[in-house]
């Protein structure tokens, strides 16, 4: 009697698991196909890329086939390697749109590095001030880095003092600063992942976690900074007041 309650729960059980899958990718392609709408919406180029890449690839793939003689046999491939090419060129459009849109907004480099992949741990607005300037802690292989964004002449400061203070408790750890702009020696908001990416490999993950660990001590001084970029139209002088109340 015991074996057979167990089979029916894990039945059930089994049965739960894919019914929340199915509404789980319902919802993903519901998801994707309100963002492909919007930004057909606002990009007039983006069908005319999308069907310009599949065509192409199409046309490679099967003009290989041909060469080989087996081109009825790669079609389906092409056909597959195609509607591929045109997903990429549509996820790199809405990228660079969400970014265009992001890009000079208070908080938009906090948004930024919260989306990274892979084993970055993201301390937002570590340090900041009531103009809605702020440095963001970034945690990973390379070392510290620290991310600023708003006006260059108040963030060097912020960075300078941040960066002095958590110097006292990582040691030989490297740290980096990053300033998030479109001025000369700055990283645009576009290519800020890509990079911290591209820093050198400094620290094992046991390293990471131990320095993660060192600085989590540390207060936070800074101002609240929105969790994500400002809505265009927001009225500076509510959220400054906000924050010094805070």
């Amino acid at each position: 009697m015991a074996d057979k309650q167990d089979k029916a729960a894990a039945k059930a059980a089994a049965k739960e698991r894919k019914v929340a899958r199915k509404a789980e990718s319902k919802a993903k392609r519901g998801q994707i196909f309100q963002a492909f709408k919007m930004q057909r919406k606002e990009d007039k180029g983006l069908i005319p890329w999308m069907l310009g890449s599949f065509l192409l690839v199409v046309a490679v793939v099967f003009g290989i086939g041909w060469l080989l003689d087996i081109h009825w046999f790669v079609l389906p491939v092409g056909i597959a390697f195609g509607l591929l090419a045109a997903v990429i060129i549509f996820g790199r459009r809405v990228q660079k749109s969400v970014y265009g849109k992001a890009d000079g907004q208070p908080g938009a480099a906090a948004w930024a590095l919260e989306n990274m992949r892979g084993r970055w741990r993201v301390t937002p607005t570590v340090a900041g001030t009531t103009q809605l300037d702020a440095v963001h802690r970034v945690i990973g292989r390379p070392g510290v880095i620290l991310v600023a964004e708003g006006s260059p002449h108040r963030v060097k400061g912020l960075l300078g003092q941040e960066k002095k203070r958590i110097s006292r408790l990582v040691g030989d750890t490297p740290i980096y600063d990053v300033i998030v702009g479109n001025e000369d020696g700055q990283v645009p908001l576009k290519g800020l992942q890509k990079h911290l990416m591209k820093l050198p490999n400094n620290l094992r993950p046991a390293d990471i976690e131990s320095v993660e660990k060192r600085l989590a001590a540390l207060a936070n001084r800074g101002a609240a900074m929105p969790k994500g970029p400002m809505p265009q139209g927001v009225k500076m002088r509510s959220v400054q007041r906000t924050i010094r109340r805070r």
